[in-house]
């Protein structure tokens, strides 16, 4: 489970560090940096797919998998020349530390183009122990003495990703070290980045397509192979009333003319309702619901605004869902959001894991707070304001103003 990713010079980020659980709330204005820490996670996905540095942030073609957003210099915070991400992982009780640091090289006509990106360092360390670790200067990158028996390293790509490509041509590591590496490379190729677009969700899918998209597409086939099960076909019908005001009896998955499965909606009174005639948050829903509730989920999901489209007054139904199923399946789910009745109703554990992220207001860096660390939130959080009205009222931005402010004030005093 990934506990902490440490972001620097990574787009709007300084030095900031992310607290990461098995359900992590990040929240803050427009524009402030939300977004980004996406971004960083893509990142490490990209890594997990075995992408060059040039296809994670350009964009695979061929392949599902989009450019990191903003143009090739902005991935680099401005007037910086490399980044670098370190990921904290509890790994069955083994704490691992992995660190990529990016350089880069500009044009010499023009300092904001830039010519290439490589690995300039690298780093595994598992408990103690230095799994490896590289240098580059965009060349051949130096390594350790013990793997020196490696051959035809590139620069442009992760050494993690390389070592599993030619772990079967010699033996570079120990076996135990050799399983670290192989369980961290799926940890980030098991990461999902859901962006759900009731459009998607509404058109009939090929049958036996039941891996559903990032922007939900196949829900109809994912639905069926679920609602195969009497067991959780009820579980659905049940969540799917508690959350809408439809009283779901039933699904049906007719085929249209071109033989695609289609999604119809049965409810008690004998209405049936079609997946086109279904609201948006329905159908976000449903999805959300195949994740969670579907056969053997893993690996980390990212929603943007997951509460979209959840009547205020359920959400607190949806967040006991997402908690209750995290801790049961071993997944970690992360969201952004502007809601504030989802803070409101967060458990102690969402609560240590919950951070807001906001500008500073001499500059364009991005901080990230814990909301636990803010001055007196725990308390704020059991009044009858709770964490919602605190949101609301932008008092965590202002509290983070301050304590930055009194911090600052007394290291110039020192």
């Amino acid at each position: 489970m990934i506990k902490s990713i440490r972001l620097v010079n990574f787009k709007n980020f300084a030095d900031e560090t992310l607290r990461v659980g098995p359900f992590t709330v990040i929240v803050g204005a427009n524009a402030s940096g939300k977004s980004n820490i996406r971004d960083a996670f893509r990142f490490l996905n990209g890594i997990g797919r075995g992408y060059t540095l040039a296809e994670i942030i350009g964009g695979k073609y061929g392949a599902d998998w989009k450019p990191i957003r903003g143009a090739a210099n902005e991935i680099i915070r401005f007037g910086q020349l490399l980044f670098s991400l370190e990921v904290g992982v509890n790994l069955n009780g083994i704490e691992l530390h992995y660190l990529i640091e990016v350089s880069s090289l500009s044009d010499r006509d023009d300092p904001q183009k830039i010519d290439k990106f490589w690995v300039s360092r690298e780093q595994l360390i598992s408990g103690a122990t230095s799994v490896f670790h590289s240098y580059g200067s965009g060349e051949r990158p130096e390594i350790e003495e013990s793997l020196e028996p490696y051959i035809d390293i590139h620069p442009d790509k992760p050494f993690l990703t390389q070592l599993l490509l030619y772990r079967q041509k010699v033996e570079l590591l120990s076996p135990d070290d050799q399983a670290v590496v192989e369980q961290l490379h799926s940890i980030f190729a098991n990461m999902r980045f859901l962006e759900l677009s009731p459009a998607q969700m509404r058109e009939p899918s090929f049958p036996g397509a039941n891996i559903l998209g990032d922007s939900g597409e196949n829900l109809p086939t994912v639905l069926e192979e679920i609602c195969a099960d009497p067991e959780r076909k009820k579980m659905f019908a049940d969540w799917l009333s508690e959350l809408t005001p439809m009283d779901v009896a039933d699904f049906e998955f007719p085929r249209d003319p071109h033989d695609r499965v289609c999604l119809m909606l049965g409810e008690a009174n004998g209405r049936r309702v079609s997946a086109y005639s279904a609201s948006d948050g329905t159908l976000r829903f449903l999805a959300m619901l195949s994740i969670l509730l579907g056969e053997n989920p893993k690996g980390l999901y990212f929603f943007e605004e997951i509460d979209t489209g959840i009547h205020p007054a359920r959400q607190w139904l949806l967040l006991e869902l997402i908690e209750k199923q995290a801790a049961k399946n071993d997944i970690q789910i992360m969201t952004t959001t502007h809601a504030s009745d989802l803070l409101t109703f967060a458990n102690d554990g969402t609560f240590e894991n919950m951070s807001v992220v906001c500008r500073r207001e001499d500059s364009h860096d991005a901080i990230i707070r814990p909301v636990a660390e803010l001055p007196d939130a725990k308390k704020l959080r059991k009044s009858g304001r709770g964490l919602g009205g605190l949101l609301t009222e932008g008092w965590m931005e202002t509290a983070i103003a301050f304590t930055e402010n009194h911090d600052e004030a007394e290291g110039d005093g020192e």
